[in-house]
């Protein structure tokens, strides 16, 4: 096997082993809310519009691990461990001021979120009480980000795949321990119902956070942080790098944004649509986002590489990177497609109890298999682009996507009002049919965006 494939597979493998356990603590999280002794689909939507909030929240701080992995991805290949450990400390530094800023807004985030957020009070109240509780560990969430983007651009997947493992087994073991209670032997605890589910998270986040702490003391202190002088820490936010980690930031932020219009306008959107809905459209959002976190394996490997051999100014390399990278990303596409169409049924009754939601969602099975086709290169690209830095164009691209999901679900509203369908029984069910090729169009704009400018954008950094 050529020596690309190992550094692909060595830092791919341990990500994708991370995240396997990632989809299955937002499952069990809606699995646990789906089998309280109230209705499923209140649950479910509480646990999905209480989510979303973090998702509004903590999507905006994505470059504390984007930003951070390709900068530091970039001074490794480069040999300057003084710079990776002040890409680090700054990293560090940032997350902790903005989740202490976060926990200081809280009331307000929520209140001007509810402005925006349509939803019935039963589901606008569990929410509540879910983010009161989960902003709580906003400081471990941020500085995690930070950890794991410096972990991948120091070409090390072991570390973040440790902490990712704790992370979410303390995750799901907390959330079903503090929700439903536990009756073993000696040891009996009732449970706090529906509040457990958000104390789980925050315990499981700063597990989480003594895991990464306890990895770079003894891993990177004398390898790496040695390097730094004291002067350092004092000018962490001047000079050029410091600019340029901020205007790089910059555009990132754009990016998380974007998410936020598509994944957040997915979310407020199917919650017109009655609590059965929303619960189905939180469903197949996990259910969808399954493949990408195998992809993202790969991704993260793609982006540790090409910021490493950029960084060391090795054009082969880079080239050898993208091209290996997305045969293996195409490879667990296959893989997937036969997953979702064999299994797809069964996935669904694992969600949830409720048979009304379960026959509900089944109508919208067939959009998992353009998952993997679709999302597999938009995913691969992201990591490629991330490595180079090349945070213009990795806005740009999502400026266009939130073009492409809104174009599309706009359009479609705009058909089904003109055929008369708005009246009728089936309106949210096709409503719902619309917004998923709303999702799809949008990642369908990143990959056509991303592809046509690989040759003026990564292969030119080479040249500069």
């Amino acid at each position: 096997m050529k020596q690309i494939n190992k550094d692909i597979l060595k830092l791919a493998i341990p990500s994708i082993l991370a995240n396997i356990t990632v989809p299955f603590v937002g499952m069990v999280d809606i699995a646990v809310a789906g089998h309280l002794d109230t209705s499923a689909a209140v649950m479910i939507g509480g646990i999905a519009i209480g989510t979303m909030l973090f998702d509004l929240l903590y999507w905006n701080f994505g470059f504390l691990r984007v930003g951070t992995g390709g900068l530091a991805a970039q001074a490794y290949g480069r040999g300057d461990r003084r710079e990776c450990a002040r890409i680090f400390a700054r990293a560090l530094g940032i997350a902790l001021s903005c989740a202490f800023l976060l926990i200081a807004i809280q009331w307000i985030f929520v209140k001007a979120a509810f402005l925006v957020v349509d939803c019935t009070p039963e589901v606008r109240e569990l929410a509540s009480r879910y983010f009161f509780i989960r902003i709580w560990a906003a400081p471990a969430t941020l500085s995690l980000m930070a950890f794991k983007g410096w972990f991948i651009g120091m070409q090390d997947s072991v570390s973040p795949m440790a902490v990712d493992l704790v992370v979410n087994g303390m995750n799901v073991l907390m959330s079903i321990v503090l929700a439903l209670g536990i009756d073993f032997g000696c040891l009996h605890y009732d449970g706090m119902g529906f509040p457990g589910i958000a104390a789980g998270t925050v315990v499981a986040q700063y597990s989480g956070l003594l895991t990464a702490a306890g990895i770079m003391l003894f891993k990177y202190v004398r390898t790496t942080f040695s390097h730094l002088e004291p002067d350092d820490l004092k000018s962490l936010f001047r000079g050029g790098e410091t600019k340029r980690f901020f205007v790089m930031n910059a555009d990132l932020f754009v990016r998380s944004l974007c998410f936020i219009a598509i994944y957040i306008g997915f979310t407020v959107i199917s919650a017109r649509y009655g609590d059965v809905l929303l619960a189905v459209s939180s469903i197949m959002m996990k259910l969808l986002m399954i493949f990408s976190y195998f992809t993202d394996g790969f991704a993260y490997a793609g982006e540790a590489l090409t910021g490493r051999h950029i960084g060391a100014k090795d054009g082969v390399m880079v080239r050898q990177t993208v091209k290996w990278t997305f045969l293996w990303s195409m490879g667990i596409a296959l893989i997937f497609m036969l997953i979702y169409h064999f299994a797809g049924v069964p996935m669904l009754k694992m969600m949830t109890s409720d048979q009304t939601v379960v026959t509900a969602a089944q109508g919208y099975l067939p959009w998992l298999l353009l998952m993997p086709i679709i999302g597999c290169a938009a995913f691969t690209w992201d990591g490629i682009y991330i490595g180079a830095t090349a945070s213009k164009d990795i806005r740009n691209s999502m400026l266009w996507a939130v073009v492409g999901f809104f174009l599309v679900w706009g359009a479609g509203m705009i058909l089904l009002q003109l055929l008369g369908s708005a009246a009728s029984e089936t309106y949210g069910r096709t409503a719902m049919h619309i917004l998923m090729a709303a999702y799809f169009a949008h990642l369908l704009a990143r990959t056509l965006y991303l592809s046509l400018r690989y040759k003026s954008v990564i292969l030119s950094t080479l040249s500069s």
